[in-house]
């Protein structure tokens, strides 16, 4: 027997997750391999460091939510191939998730436009969103 949530409920935990991470999130992108959670330490280099915006997922609705505003780096901290992602409390260090980098349309928890960073290289994140199961 599976349990099932009302759009509102789905709505309301996603929402939580903006608050309880923080209005000044910070987004780093890694190379290597992900780590097992969020509890286990960072892997692999930083290859990016985003401040997000402040308020940087839109309310959620139809049980998903997306990323607000737009997600750019002007300048890559350091060359290698993007593999998965944290965000982080303000303090940089207090991961709030992680999940999957892959190029646009191949189906990552979130794309970019280019996975092969060079440092310096500017670069933009196409898509994050949140869906809430158990509809």
């Amino acid at each position: 027997m599976g349990l099932q949530y009302s759009v509102s409920v789905r709505n309301a935990r996603l929402d939580v997750v903006e608050t309880t991470i923080g209005a000044s999130a910070v987004l780093k992108i890694f190379d290597g391999t992900k780590p097992a959670d969020c509890a286990t330490a960072d892997a692999g280099a930083v290859l990016a460091t985003i401040d997000l915006p402040s308020d940087w997922m839109a309310a959620a609705s139809d049980g998903s939510k997306a990323k607000a505003g737009t997600w750019q780096d002007a300048s890559a901290d350091a060359t290698g191939t993007a593999a998965y992602f944290r965000i982080y409390a303000s303090d940089g260090t207090t991961c709030g998730m992680q999940g999957s980098v892959t190029l646009t349309g191949s189906g990552g928890d979130m794309t970019v436009d280019n996975t092969s960073f060079a440092s310096g290289q500017s670069f933009t994140v196409t898509a994050f969103t949140l869906i809430a199961g158990n509809a």
